[in-house]
């Protein structure tokens, strides 16, 4: 019997023996997941997404009541809405950053490794500290694409953490080795943009 010959009932009746189906299916999957344990989640590719889905997952930490820390590499210098949300959870978040903005403003190598140097030096106190149970690394993937910090030690570092400390980082052209070791890897994908067609960025949407 076809979709078209069955009654509203029979259709409704149809879906929820359908559904049944897949909940029960769903609960055993769910069952055999028993591990827990702190993750580190990179967000990376050419699709805009990456810095908000960061600050999605710091968010979501926060309605929780944990402890956040963000380091931002290379946004430091722009007034974003993220940051004056942030203000409203100022006993739960530590933020450092540059203050230089996007690498290609300063224009300077040695300053710009400088800069990284010690906005890393304080997001590795956060990552290696027992307050902290949460660590973005805002696009700590440019750092590393212009090897303004080893990868080898950042990697040391991630690796060493608390069992239980979530670091999410976020940047285009993640590097191999951060996305072997990450235990969650999303890559953005462009297919629109409004700056390809003229649009400047908007408030509330860039920044």
């Amino acid at each position: 019997m076809s979709k078209a010959e069955l009654s509203e009932d029979e259709l409704n009746q149809k879906h929820a023996e359908k559904m049944r189906r897949k909940k029960e299916a769903r609960d055993k999957i769910i069952a055999t997941k028993t591990i827990e344990k702190g993750l580190l989640v990179v967000h990376t590719g050419k699709g805009k997404g990456k810095t908000t889905a960061g600050f999605g997952l710091v968010f979501r930490a926060l309605g929780n009541g944990m402890k956040v820390g963000i380091a931002q590499f290379v946004k430091g210098k722009r007034d974003t809405g993220e940051r004056h949300a942030l203000e409203k959870f100022s006993d739960q978040i530590t933020v450092v950053s540059t203050g230089e903005g996007f690498t290609w403003e300063t224009q300077d190598r040695e300053h710009d490794i400088a800069a990284a140097r010690e906005v890393w030096e304080k997001a590795k106190a956060m990552i290696e500290d027992g307050e902290h149970d949460l660590v973005l690394l805002d696009e700590l993937n440019i750092v590393l694409r212009y090897d303004y910090l080893p990868l080898e030690e950042v990697l040391e570092v991630i690796e060493a953490r608390p069992a239980m400390k979530h670091v999410v980082v976020t940047g285009r052209n993640a590097k191999d080795e951060l996305i072997e070791a990450a235990d969650l890897v999303t890559e953005m994908t462009q297919i629109k943009h409004p700056f390809r067609s003229g649009v400047k960025a908007q408030v509330g949407i860039e920044f």
